[in-house]
């Protein structure tokens, strides 16, 4: 059986900026599914964030795009292998233009900080104690 995938689609105001904001964190663009339109951020091999143009991304939708810098859309988290690099993907994200969208949350067994992109799209970045989650 195959790996399911998650595609996360997000409307971006500047293509190029965005594709920039999300190299400089370490990610990849898969020029195959890249173009003036769209670009396909490789998260990792089960996780890619597809940034559209907001008239490309309104194509896919009926309803309004929702302007992410005063609504919440939507709330996107993903794991991190330690408490450093929660830190260090956080500071990558502030150094390329992002900014911090809350204090650290530190639980002694579960530590996570979220920035928001060039385009207000929050990312939570968050580290477990493995032996947290067995118990």
């Amino acid at each position: 059986m195959s790996q399911q995938m998650i595609f996360v689609n997000l409307p971006v105001n500047e293509l190029d900026a965005s594709k920039k904001f999300f190299i400089e964190l370490g990610y990849t663009i898969n020029a195959q599914f890249t173009n003036e339109n769209a670009a396909s951020v490789v998260i990792s091999d089960t996780i890619v964030a597809m940034l559209l143009t907001r008239p490309f991304y309104a194509t896919f939708t009926k309803k309004e795009i929702a302007d992410a810098s005063t609504t919440s859309e939507v709330l996107i988290c993903l794991s991190a292998e330690s408490r450093e690099k929660v830190d260090e993907l956080v500071g990558k994200a502030l150094a390329a233009g992002g900014t911090e969208s809350g204090p650290a949350q530190d639980q002694g067994f579960m530590y996570g900080r979220a920035f928001d992109d060039l385009d207000s799209h929050t990312w939570e970045i968050m580290w477990m104690n493995p032996a947290a989650i067995e118990g």
